[in-house]
């Protein structure tokens, strides 16, 4: 039996990503010190800047939505043993999707029938492009992994052929679609909340946050309460245990890829139809890598990809406010703070885990003393 696998369960949830966070922080602090600026300084800016008024909550959340998405992606394909990097490719082409469905259809359809479509293209487009690697891993043996990042590129390249090439807006100078017709736009969270009464600054944040919870409870429910979840999971366990239950490996395979495919593409939903009401490049931005750090940190599970998510949000948005409002302290240094957080709670989670696990075994032992005595 491995070290890791005697750190209890509940310290690996909770103990380890805090104190993974912590060892994080506290080294971006030093890097601050050495480059002459104040860390409480810093981190005062960054902590205000994302939870300290009402429009940076807003910018927080919207930041949070598009990383569960991505998130519960890496997550669902890691669940059935599958490392996912094709999530930025996948986003890209389920914001293709659901922008091919405004460009068309969103001049002669209700906000009630276009909504929900542009959801179910977005899913459908994320799925195809997810389950031609998933295809390769399964039935012709080629590394997922490879594969996925390949696409990543196929999906950028398409993307701008279109753009460039038979989407693009009649005398625009920008590299973007016609803006689409407001029966394709989400409302937004001051909308929203207008209707009922209540003042909010205007920020991106939209109803796309709501689908993001949909997404949280559906994973959850179904990788630990269905027969589907369940046979999903003893494929990433052990495909050798599963062709021996009767369960069929490259089945899963597929499946996997195909939901963990679609829960990507609805990054599509927050930014395309939320945000700018047309199809624009590189609209991801980066946020299907970032996932990959979010479902480590989350320790692949829904709840704690939530709380994942909140943290990255808090760094996007706290850190733009730091380089605007602490002088001398630039865009690369902010960078270069999420690089640690990124790097000790996902690249290096279970580095701390052998010695926790040490630390924990010898204080349950000193507990079991005491009480016999």
């Amino acid at each position: 039996m491995t070290q890791m696998a005697r750190l209890p369960r509940w310290a690996d949830l909770l103990v380890l990503p805090l104190f993974n966070l912590a060892v994080a922080l506290l080294v971006a602090g030093a890097v601050v010190a050495l480059v002459g600026q104040s860390p409480v300084e810093v981190l005062t800016a960054l902590v205000k800047g994302a939870l300290g008024t009402p429009r940076g909550v807003s910018y927080t959340l919207y930041y949070a939505t598009t990383f569960v998405f991505t998130g519960l992606a890496v997550a669902v394909a890691f669940h059935a043993g599958l490392f996912n990097i094709g999530g930025e490719g996948q986003a890209l082409l389920g914001g293709l999707g659901a922008g091919l469905a405004a460009l068309w259809l969103s001049a002669s359809l209700p906000a009630w029938v276009m909504l929900p479509f542009m959801l179910l293209c977005s899913v459908v487009f994320g799925m195809a492009w997810a389950l031609v690697p998933a295809y390769l891993q399964a039935y012709r043996g080629s590394h997922v992994v490879i594969t996925t990042i390949m696409f990543n590129f196929l999906a950028s390249t398409l993307l701008v052929y279109l753009l460039v090439n038979k989407l693009e807006a009649p005398g625009a100078m920008a590299v973007e679609s016609a803006v689409f017709s407001d029966s394709a736009k989400l409302p937004s969270m001051h909308q929203m909340l207008e209707w009922v009464g209540v003042e909010w600054p205007s920020s991106p944040l939209n109803a796309s946050v709501f689908i993001a919870v949909a997404a949280v409870v559906g994973v959850y429910y179904l990788l630990w309460h269905s027969r589907s979840g369940y046979r999903l999971r003893v494929v990433g366990a052990s495909e050798t245990v599963a062709e021996y239950a009767g369960i069929h490996g490259r089945r899963q395979i597929m499946l996997a890829m195909a939901i963990s495919g679609g829960l990507a593409g609805m990054v599509g939903m927050n930014e395309i139809a939320g945000v700018s009401g047309r199809l624009l490049l590189d609209f991801v931005a980066g946020a299907g890598f970032t996932g990959i750090a979010v479902s480590l940190m989350g320790r692949n599970h829904p709840v704690g990809i939530v709380f994942s998510s909140l943290l990255f949000g808090i760094l996007f948005q706290g850190g733009a406010e730091v380089a605007f409002e602490v002088s001398g302290f630039t865009r690369d240094m902010v960078v270069t703070l999420q690089g640690f957080i990124v790097l000790f709670s996902g690249a290096m989670a279970y580095v701390a885990a052998p010695w926790l696990g040490r630390l924990l075994a010898l204080r349950g032992g000193a507990g079991k003393e005491v009480r016999r005595g």
